[in-house]
C-alpha cells in the first residue's frame, strides 16, 4: 500500500496489508472481473482495469504474452505517478489536465486512482471542481468513450432491461443526474454526465469504494437549453424537456428498477437536478429506498462542519449565532435545515424555535411572512418569519446583524464591498463562506472577503482560492467541498449495510469533519482540514455514519464489528497494483 501511506501516513499504522487492494468494504460483493480469467497479451493491456503498462515486470511478460508489447523499461508504480504527474502539469490548460486524466483512467484504471489520491490536492480541482463544470459544457465536443449507463425517456417502460446492460452486477453506489442545474452552469441536459463520473471517482479515491461498484447515470428526457438543442455536436436526445407525470413515472420506474437489479442496500445519490423536482424526489424516495440527495444534504454537512470548526474563532456555540443566507434553493433550504437541527440540539429547543435564528433573502428579498406563506415554494415555507419586508441583502444585514452570511445563490459579486464591511461592522470575526460553484460564480474571492473586512473575516469558498496576504501573512482558504463529506457517508453506509439514510448521518459527519480541523489548521486560515488528510477523514466520518446507523436501528451488517474505525480503514479500496500468478 505504498501509495496509500505515502498520501496519508496514519494508514501505515491500520495494521491492513493487502497486496490485492480487496479489502473488507463489501466482501459479500465479490469484485466481479477478478471471477474471470486474466487477458492476456493486447486483451490485457487494453483493460484498464488489469493493465499495469510499463510497470509489468519481466516475469509478468513471460507469463502473460506481453514479451514485444512493450518497451523494454519497467517503472514502478511510484515512478509512473512521478511521470503522468509531470506530464499533467506540463498543460496549461485545465480541460486538456482533466482529458489526460480521464484517458488515464480509461487505460489504467488503478494508476488513475494511485496518482489522485497521492496528489489529490493539485488533482481533485482537475478531476472535478472547478474543471469538470467546462468539461460538460463542452461534453459532446470533447466525448471520446463512454463512462457510466445513459438513460433516455425513450427507454421508459424497459428501464430493468438497460440496467441489466452494465456489466457489474455488484452495484454498491449509483450517483444519477438529469443535467437540468449542473453546478451553477444550469441546463446542460445529457452533457451533465461529468458530474457523476467525477462524483464516484472521488468515492473511489477519498472514500475508498471500489470502482467496480460505482455506476454513474444519466437520465436524458431532453434539455431546454436552446443552445444545444442547435449544436451539431450534442450527444443527447434533440428535444424539449419532458416534465409533469411522464417525467415522474420514469423516475419511478427507474428507482424501482434501480432496487430490482442491485437489491436494497444499493445507495443512490441525486445529483444536480432542478429545485422544482429535487426536494419532491428527495420526500418521495427517501422513506423506500437508501438515497440521499448531495446538493441538499452534502452541502448542509459540509457547511455545518466549517461553521462548527469556526466556532473557536468566531465564539459561542451554534445557538448563539444568527444566519443570513444569500439564496434560498435547495443548496440553501438544505443548510438552513441542519443548522436548525444543530442548534435545536445544541441549544435544547425545538426545531421550530431553532429557525428563528436563520433568515433567508432570494430574488425578491428577505424570505418573510408578509410576502404570503402560501405563495412560497414549499421548501421556502417555514422559513417565512414574521418580520417586515425586506429588499435586498445589505438591508437584511442591517436589519438582522447576523454573525454569519452563507452564499448559495450562484451570483458573482453578490457579497460586495458594502455587504462585506457591514458584516464586519456587526461582529469581529463575521463568518463569510461564499459556496458558489463555479469560482466564475462565487459571491466574493477570498481576496475580496479579508481585504474588506481587514482581515477578520472568517472565510470559506465552494470553489479553490489561492492563498491572500493578510496583515504580512499568507492565509489559506478553506473549501466547503462536499467531497469532504459524500465519500465518507458512502462507506458508512456500505460498512454498516444500513437500509436507509437518517438525518442524523449528516449531522454527525459534519461533527466528525469539524473534529479533524486542527488550532494549526485555524492559525492558518482554515475551517477544513486539508485534503492530504482525506482517506482518514473518510474513514473517521464513516465510522460516525455506521455508529448511528447501528444506533438508529438501520444496520443491516451484523455483528457490528468490535472496532469500526480499523474496520472502515480495512474496507477502502487499495489501488497498488496486484500479481496475476
Amino acid at each position: 500500500m505504498a501509495n496509500v501511506k505515502a498520501a496519508d501516513p496514519s494508514y501505515a499504522d491500520s495494521g491492513h496489508e493487502d497486496v490485492y487492494g480487496e479489502d473488507d468494504a463489501t466482501k459479500d460483493l465479490p469484485v466481479t472481473p477478478w471471477g474471470r480469467f486474466i487477458a492476456n497479451g493486447m486483451d490485457l493491456l487494453r483493460d484498464p482495469r488489469f493493465n499495469k503498462g510499463t510497470a509489468f515486470t519481466e516475469e509478468d511478460r513471460k507469463h502473460h504474452y506481453l514479451e514485444g508489447l512493450l518497451p523494454p523499461i519497467i517503472l514502478s508504480q511510484e515512478q509512473q505517478i512521478e511521470r503522468i504527474v509531470h506530464n499533467i502539469r506540463s498543460k496549461a490548460d485545465p480541460l486538456q489536465r482533466y482529458l489526460d486524466m480521464m484517458d488515464l483512467q480509461d487505460r489504467n484504471e488503478r494508476l488513475f486512482f494511485a496518482t489522485l489520491i497521492e496528489h489529490v490536492e493539485e488533482l481533485m480541482p482537475v478531476v472535478y471542481t472547478p474543471t469538470v463544470g467546462e468539461a460538460c459544457e463542452k461534453y459532446g465536443t470533447v466525448f471520446r468513450r463512454s463512462r457510466g449507463l445513459f438513460i433516455t425517456i425513450k427507454d421508459k417502460g424497459r428501464v430493468y432491461e438497460v440496467l441489466k446492460n452494465w456489466p457489474e452486477y455488484k452495484v454498491a453506489v449509483i450517483v444519477v443526474t438529469d443535467g437540468e442545474r449542473i453546478l451553477g452552469l444550469g441546463d446542460l441536459g445529457i452533457q451533465g454526465m461529468g458530474i457523476p463520473v467525477g462524483k464516484l471517482a472521488l468515492y473511489t479515491a477519498l472514500g475508498g469504494i471500489r470502482p467496480s461498484q460505482c455506476l454513474p447515470i444519466t437520465i436524458d428526457v431532453g434539455t431546454d437549453n436552446e443552445k444545444l438543442l442547435n449544436d451539431p455536436f450534442y450527444i443527447g436526445l434533440k428535444q424539449k424537456r419532458v416534465r409533469g407525470q411522464e417525467y415522474d413515472d420514469l423516475l419511478d420506474e427507474f428507482m424501482h428498477a434501480v432496487k430490482r437489479r442491485y437489491g436494497e442496500k444499493v445507495l443512490v445519490q441525486f445529483e444536480d437536478f432542478a429545485n422544482s423536482n429535487a426536494f419532491r424526489l428527495l420526500e418521495k424516495y427517501r422513506t423506500t429506498h437508501l438515497t440521499f440527495n448531495d446538493d441538499i444534504q452534502g452541502t448542509a454537512s459540509v457547511t455545518l462542519a466549517g461553521l462548527m470548526a469556526a466556532l473557536p474563532l468566531n465564539g459561542g456555540s451554534m445557538a448563539d449565532h444568527r444566519f443570513l443566507f444569500q439564496g434560498a434553493g435547495e443548496a440553501g433550504t438544505g443548510i438552513a435545515d441542519l443548522i436548525a437541527l444543530s442548534i435545536s440540539k445544541d441549544g435544547q429547543k425545538s426545531v421550530e424555535e431553532a429557525r428563528k435564528q436563520i433568515y433567508l433573502v432570494d430574488s425578491k428579498g428577505l424570505v418573510t411572512a408578509s410576502r404570503g406563506i402560501e405563495s412560497l415554494p414549499e421548501h421556502k415555507q417555514k422559513w417565512a418569519h414574521e418580520h417586515p419586508p425586506v429588499g435586498s441583502l445589505i438591508e437584511a444585514i442591517h436589519a438582522l446583524k447576523p454573525t454569519a452570511l452563507i452564499g448559495v445563490s450562484a451570483m458573482r459579486g453578490a457579497f460586495d464591498k458594502d455587504v462585506l464591511q457591514a458584516m464586519a461592522k456587526y461582529h469581529p470575526r463575521p463568518i463569510i463562506f461564499a459556496l458558489s460553484n463555479p469560482t466564475s460564480k462565487a459571491e466574493c474571492t477570498a481576496e475580496e472577503a479579508y481585504k474588506e473586512t481587514n482581515g477578520a473575516a472568517v472565510f470559506a469558498s465552494g470553489s479553490p482560492f489561492g492563498p491572500v496576504e493578510v496583515n504580512g501573512k499568507p492565509r489559506l482558504t478553506g473549501q466547503g467541498n462536499n467531497a469532504y463529506i459524500f465519500p465518507g457517508i458512502g462507506l458508512g453506509c456500505i460498512i454498516s449495510g444500513s437500509v436507509r439514510i437518517h438525518d442524523d448521518f449528516f449531522l454527525v459527519a459534519a461533527e466528525a469533519l469539524a473534529s479533524q480541523v486542527t488550532d494549526d489548521d485555524r492559525a492558518q486560515g482554515l475551517v477544513y482540514p486539508p485534503f492530504t488528510r482525506i482517506r482518514t477523514i473518510s474513514a473517521v466520518i464513516a465510522t460516525a455514519v455506521a455508529e448511528r446507523s447501528y444506533e438508529l436501528g438501520l444496520a443491516s451488517r451484523l455483528p457490528k464489528p468490535a472496532n469500526l474505525l480499523e474496520y472502515s480503514k480495512r474496507c477502502m479500496y487499495n489501488p497498488d497494483y496486484r500479481k496475476y500468478y
